[in-house]
């Protein structure tokens, strides 16, 4: 499912327009990626948890040149599913 199957099906279930639906998707993932910049995390009981986490430095190689090459900290984000999707998906 892409954003315009999802923006197609939420339309049908709850009678709203699908330009409002698509607002309403565009104001959630801003509102999940602005928190995630600053190290917040949004947690949707039920559904799950999106935040971020920090992935330490390690050593790797380029594939191209096969030359060591260090890669440097970062954070990353995540999503931990809660326990009614997980249940759902069993």
């Amino acid at each position: 499912m892409n954003k315009q199957d999802l923006v197609d099906a939420i339309s049908q279930k709850s009678g709203l327009t699908k330009k409002d639906v698509e607002k309403v998707i565009n104001g959630f993932v801003d509102e999940v990626t602005g928190a995630l910049e600053t190290g917040d995390k949004v947690q949707l009981i039920g559904f799950g948890t999106f935040e971020t986490r920090k992935r330490s430095s390690r050593n790797g190689r380029n594939p191209q040149t096969g030359k060591a090459i260090t890669i440097p900290e970062s954070n990353v984000p995540a999503f931990k599913a809660g326990s009614k999707l997980k249940e759902a998906v069993k």
